[in-house]
């Protein structure tokens, strides 16, 4: 499986994040809003929990939402380079190893307990998930009929915008309404044309 050339070029956004970091389910966090009953888990794309546009949206989301947004680190501390995906100098990057150490078998686990300390732990009463390219595939599962509890799903709904490194599984499965981002033509959805 692989990404494509959109997923690891992009721009930094002006302005300075003003959430908070923290621990969720033994992963670290950057949590934006607060006080309210409602959680969104956002799986970040490659670019990880600590890009500045990641925590930026998370806290626009806080205030036009009015929930409590959680982005976790998935990839166990490890960043991608931004100065050389923005210089187009992908040689010098493993993407291929980045995502072979934090692809669903090394990650799935830690974020299903991540959705399940929200309610469980935490005490919020409805969670929903947003994922972008990476966190597309991660999104879907947590929605999956296989993962609900107690006849419950892990997740209440979902958002996800131009996902990625999808199964036709992940489509089949998926028990919550689904809001899906994505342009007519994406070659990271062809998959599903075949």
């Amino acid at each position: 499986m692989s990404v494509s050339k959109c997923c690891i070029s992009g721009f930094t956004w002006s302005g300075t994040p003003t959430g908070r970091t923290g621990k969720v389910a033994n992963n670290d966090v950057y949590i934006a809003g607060d006080g309210t009953d409602v959680a969104i888990l956002f799986i970040a794309g490659l670019f990880g929990w600590t890009f500045p546009n990641v925590r930026l949206l998370a806290d626009h989301f806080a205030r036009e939402i009015g929930a409590t947004i959680f982005v976790p680190d998935y990839f166990g501390g490890e960043v991608l380079d931004f100065d050389l995906l923005a210089a187009e100098k992908f040689d010098q990057v493993d993407l291929k190893g980045f995502i072979a150490r934090n692809g669903r078998e090394q990650r799935e686990g830690e974020i299903f307990e991540t959705a399940r300390a929200l309610k469980r732990d935490l005490g919020f009463k409805k969670v929903g998930a947003v994922g972008y390219c990476y966190g597309g595939w991660a999104s879907l599962r947590l929605g999956a009929k296989e993962h609900a509890e107690q006849g419950k799903p892990l997740i209440d709904c979902i958002s996800i915008g131009h996902p990625s490194l999808l199964t036709k599984k992940d489509i089949d499965e998926v028990s919550v309404p689904v809001q899906v981002l994505a342009p007519e033509i994406d070659p990271m959805e062809l998959w599903a044309h075949e």
